[in-house]
């Protein structure tokens, strides 16, 4: 394929692709991180204990987990097409997406909150915090590093899902790579998209890193 072909194609693949991960992992955070932090506080030895809601949504958190993207997307279908008005297409793929993605969220903030030292939070009660206090002004701002840490892994992890969405008549880089590239046996194709994927993984995975770096007071 000549240049002039190719570029205009990988363009549409590029932004295909940042139509899909950025709405999916915008509403996966909205949906998982209250989620993430109900999994903490719900904890039987934390500030707000309540153990039997805490294993329920705990499993049903792994369970929905378990399911390979792939799966999901075919089972979603119904429910996909009725919120979105169709099932498959780019547009269409990013609600098996944020399904997919909001557990995964929400045990990334878990482990982020989970991190914070007890003892600060425990001095923040003794002070007469609330628990929203605790919550909203002490565990978040010291996880906060971790947490924009996971939401670079899971920005990367949604954007991997969406190589997935040929499988849905989506389009993305890992979708041109696969139907354009890989199935019409287009050499010069596939390894464009997949370079282009590659280094729009790692700009995110850059930038997660050196944002945490520079908000980590415990590496000063």
């Amino acid at each position: 394929m000549s240049m002039d072909k190719m570029l205009p194609l990988l363009w549409q693949g590029l932004v295909d692709t940042l139509y899909m991960t950025i709405p999916a992992t915008f509403f996966a955070y909205l949906i998982g991180m209250p989620l993430g932090i109900l999994l903490v506080v719900t904890r039987k030895d934390h500030i707000m204990p309540a153990p039997r809601f805490n294993t329920v949504v705990g499993a049903l958190t792994n369970f929905l987990r378990s399911i390979p993207f792939i799966i999901l997307l075919a089972l979603l279908f119904p429910v996909t097409r009725a919120i979105m008005g169709r099932a498959t297409g780019t547009k269409a793929i990013i609600f098996p997406l944020i399904i997919s993605a909001f557990p995964y969220v929400a045990r990334m903030i878990e482990n982020s909150l989970l991190e914070v030292d007890r003892g600060i939070i425990e001095a923040a009660q003794s002070m007469g915090s609330s628990n929203a206090e605790v919550i909203f002004k002490v565990m978040l701002p010291e996880a906060l590093p971790s947490l924009l840490n996971g939401g670079a892994i899971c920005m990367v992890t949604i954007l991997g899902y969406t190589a997935m969405a040929s499988a849905a008549g989506g389009g993305g880089l890992g979708a041109i790579a696969i139907t354009k590239g890989i199935n019409l046996r287009r050499e010069d194709v596939m390894y464009a998209a997949s370079i282009l994927l590659v280094i729009l993984v790692q700009i995110i995975t850059v930038s997660g890193t050196l944002t945490t770096n520079r908000l980590d007071h415990r590496q000063r």
